[in-house]
């Protein structure tokens, strides 16, 4: 599972699972889910994510977590 921020559209973006999505369905205002070909939710993309979570703080609790990885994204080299 991967969480990735897109500060620039305030975009939050949770893939579930690897594949492509070939269908998307919002299912609140700002919630799109995505789906393979599979009928299986892969990825759910929140619009507006800092007006309805808190992006400073990431709780995980009883996850059988066997890889953690923290990324911090590189500044652009110009």
């Amino acid at each position: 599972m991967v969480f990735q921020y897109y500060p620039d559209t305030d975009m939050l973006y949770i893939k579930l699972a690897e594949g492509e999505s070939t269908e998307s369905e919002e299912v609140a205002e700002g919630v799109v889910l995505d789906f393979d070909a599979r009928n299986r939710v892969i990825g759910i993309e929140i619009e507006n994510a800092s007006k309805f979570i808190d992006l400073s703080r990431l709780e995980v609790l009883a996850l059988p977590i066997a890889n953690l990885v923290l990324t911090k994204k590189e500044p652009s080299k110009t």
